[in-house]
């Protein structure tokens, strides 16, 4: 019988350690929550990038829609625009989070996210929890790992 031998990546939590002082590069969408809060929208380290939990919001008017397929497609304009600063593309995403404080409203989001991911496949979660504003319908988190 002949073994396989397969290289699995260094999780980038092991990667500082291992390799000392990494660039680590912050993306901001603008938000004035990431001030407030203190956070970023994104952050890279070596070929991973990490992107916070992101709303519906348009960042641009600080607006966010009432709908939640509204809310879900405007999460995604966010998250691409974060990862094309990163320096990735959504098809690198390989971990999706969804954050719903209404549960029966997922099944409205699947086209939006089946249109997005449909190819991609990354592994998800969906849990229902409240969010920081009572306007927010949907956040969706994704961990993405850069081509090299």
């Amino acid at each position: 019988m002949q073994s396989v031998r397969r290289t699995i990546p260094t999780p980038p939590c092991a990667a500082f350690s291992q390799r000392g002082n990494m660039a680590r590069q912050l993306i901001s969408s603008g938000s004035t929550f990431e001030e407030q809060i203190g956070y970023s929208r994104a952050v890279v380290e070596g070929e991973w990038v990490f992107v916070s939990g992101t709303t519906g919001f348009d960042y641009a008017t600080m607006s966010i829609s009432d709908n939640v397929v509204e809310q879900t497609e405007q999460c995604f304009r966010n998250i691409m625009t974060a990862l094309e600063r990163a320096g990735a593309k959504l098809e690198e995403v390989v971990r999706v989070t969804y954050l719903l404080p209404n549960a029966a409203d997922f099944p409205q989001c699947w086209p939006v996210l089946r249109r997005y991911f449909g190819k991609v496949r990354p592994a998800a979660t969906m849990l229902s929890a409240g969010l920081a504003d009572a306007r927010m319908k949907i956040e969706i988190e994704v961990t993405a790992r850069k081509a090299r």
